[in-house]
């Protein structure tokens, strides 16, 4: 553990790709239009943190903690959050690129994502009971003995879901958005 901690830091138009992101605990800090596309961003500690309009791009975050931390307008094409602490874990995405992104494994029950892209993300053998997916895109998303149990996908759309592959006990979904859990049968559906 380090020693660093920082509360309540503003953090604006920072581009880490250049000045190192200190180790440590970061606590109610707010970053904006900050560029951590690509870094080691691995084992630091996000508690309560909002990240607006920010670049997280192939960022590793081995080890790195999220606990209540939002992220909004964000680009956060290809991170792996499987590898993140997995204690006390808890995010939101709102308006996020989030492509190619891996969710493997991760409990992660009670995440909200709104108006995101979610297509080629992997959400393998996840625990997402009782997720809110508002309005997101899915294309080509890979759900595989994943539990979405009681998560809503009312506004979703382009998802594939095998209900005989995944736990969808009480999920939500709308009479528009009902094949994508009938795509595996090949059935035509008017």
């Amino acid at each position: 553990m380090t020693d660093n901690y920082f509360d309540s830091e503003e953090y604006s138009k920072i581009d880490f790709t250049k000045t190192k992101i200190e180790k440590g605990e970061y606590e109610n800090c707010m970053f904006s239009n900050c560029n951590f596309e690509g870094i080691h961003a691995s084992n630091i500690q996000f508690i309560e943190c909002e990240f607006f309009d920010c670049n997280f791009s192939n960022t590793i975050v081995d080890h790195t903690a999220f606990k209540d931390v939002n992220f909004i307008n964000c680009k956060m094409i290809g991170v792996k959050f499987n590898g993140c602490d997995p204690f006390l874990l808890q995010f939101s995405f709102k308006e996020c690129q989030l492509s190619f992104a891996s969710f493997y494994q991760l409990k992660i029950p009670k995440t909200t994502f709104k108006d995101c892209n979610l297509q080629e993300v992997d959400f393998t053998e996840s625990m997402l009971t009782n997720a809110v997916f508002d309005n997101c895109d899915f294309k080509g998303a890979v759900f595989g003995r994943t539990n979405i149990e009681k998560s809503d996908f009312r506004t979703a759309y382009n998802f594939n879901i095998n209900p005989e592959k995944n736990q969808i006990k009480g999920a939500k979904f709308s009479k528009e958005n009902i094949v994508g859990l009938l795509s595996e049968y090949k059935i035509v559906v008017e």
